[in-house]
């Protein structure tokens, strides 16, 4: 069990070799371990050259050390930074002084950020958001996490949960002061217009659950159709690599295969799935069941077909966009793009870029907000949905009593503060600090 009482202390820099480690140490006993491996401690947030040695006056390396003590850390806790060199040895050899000091032990995961939620330097939304930024992978990914670790989705949520507090507390006042001259009862009608804004904001900001998905784990394209429509061949061209098998057997492809792309700064996720069609094969029919199943969970389906064939234009339980794509240009050279959207050669890249670009405009349409302050997890949506169903229930029970309308307003509370923390969510803490490396 993790304990606040303990200092710990982890390589918080990337993989070894490196030019430069930084070990982080955290907690009461922090600076008093610095100084014994240090000597005189520089002056707060002030970077100084120090020889850096074990307690039997081993030297261990030459290296800067960075003091940030008490509330104004990270952490919130006194925090020493040990910048050396990057070798194994070098660090092991650290790493190996500081677990010889009474009550000082190894980080866990996400341990140094744990810390600074419990001392109150971060809620759980900037948290995540720290989590994301540190994975992220794409520009538009990094501007999302960014905008959560910088608390603009907190402000949100938080701003909310206030108007909430202050909605309950004027109905309170005049359920237990109705008599009293300071206390209108006109009060509750202002409180119901607030509410009612609040509805209507709570709801815009679900709208942008999709795309706020979409950002941080990637627009789902599955590219789907018969078999030998080219498939593979325009994964593998999109991918600029042989990610699949291609031959010219029908049903090639039996299992979903899957690439990461960056397309102006968004992660995109592409599929090639099997060729749909009727078979009696066990194995290729597994691999039909499979593909569409992944078009039903897709964001945007490319239907191919060879050019001069049908392509599929609905899928069952895909309700979204499909784009119909003709194939093997080269091949079919002069033909019309009747009934396709676009025509293409995996061979030749002719019509590649023009479906690179489509699926750019398909993600600014997505986009089309300047604010990235959007709901990212199935977490944040699960509970703003909660609270959006709450204040609606006290919107409608008119015929109700005050104080079960206001109940329902503290449940619409509780749910916003489960978001950011401000309300007991300790069974969601290990699995978020989990994502986290060692160091941070």
């Amino acid at each position: 069990m993790l304990t606040m009482n303990e200092t710990i202390y982890a390589l918080s820099s990337g993989g070894l070799p490196a030019g430069v480690a930084v070990i982080r140490i955290s907690g009461n006993l922090a600076l008093r371990i610095a100084e014994a491996l240090a000597g005189v401690l520089p002056q707060p947030r002030q970077a100084a050259l120090r020889t850096i040695r074990t307690r039997n006056d081993l030297v261990i390396d030459r290296g800067l050390v960075l003091v940030f003590p008490g509330l104004a850390s990270f952490t919130g806790e006194d925090c020493v930074e040990i910048h050396v060199h990057g070798g194994k040895a070098v660090v092991n050899a650290l790493l190996k002084e500081l677990s010889t000091f009474e009550n000082c032990r190894l980080a866990e995961h996400g341990e140094f950020s744990r810390r600074a939620l419990e001392n109150g330097k971060m809620d759980l939304v900037e948290v995540e958001g720290l989590a994301d930024l540190i994975g992220a992978e794409t520009e538009m990914q990094r501007r999302l996490a960014l905008e959560h670790a910088a608390g603009g989705l907190s402000d949100i949520y938080n701003g909310w949960a206030d108007r909430l507090t202050r909605a309950r507390a004027l109905i309170e006042a005049e359920l237990d002061f109705a008599d009293e001259d300071d206390v209108p009862g006109s009060v509750s009608d202002m409180v119901w217009a607030d509410m009612k804004r609040l509805r209507l904001e709570i709801s815009d900001h679900l709208a942008g659950a999709d795309l706020g998905e979409i950002i941080r784990d990637g627009l789902k394209v599955v590219i789907a159709g018969a078999p030998n429509a080219g498939k593979s061949s325009l994964m593998n061209a999109l991918a600029k690599r042989e990610v699949a098998i291609v031959t010219d057997i029908a049903g090639t492809t039996r299992d979903v295969l899957h690439v990461d792309l960056n397309i102006e700064g968004y992660a995109v996720k592409l599929y090639d799935t099997a060729g749909l069609r009727e078979t009696d094969e066990v194995v290729e029919r597994e691999g039909i069941r499979r593909a569409l199943r992944t078009v039903a969970d897709a964001d945007l389906v490319l239907s191919l077909a060879e050019i001069g064939s049908e392509a599929q234009r609905s899928f069952p339980g895909f309700p979204g966009k499909v784009l119909t794509i003709g194939t093997k240009a080269d091949i079919h050279a002069g033909e019309e793009a009747n009934g396709y959207d676009l025509l293409i050669s995996s061979t030749t890249g002719s019509g590649l870029a023009e479906l690179h670009e489509l699926l750019r405009q398909d993600l600014q349409a997505r986009s089309g907000m300047l604010s990235l302050a959007l709901p990212s997890r199935l977490r944040h949506r699960t509970l703003l949905a909660e609270s959006l169903n709450a204040v609606e229930a006290a919107l409608a029970l008119e015929d109700r009593g005050l104080d079960i309308r206001a109940e329902y307003l503290r449940q619409a509370a509780t749910s916003l503060g489960r978001i950011t923390g401000r309300v007991d969510v300790e069974d969601l803490l290990d699995v978020i600090f989990s994502e986290f490396c060692i160091g941070k």
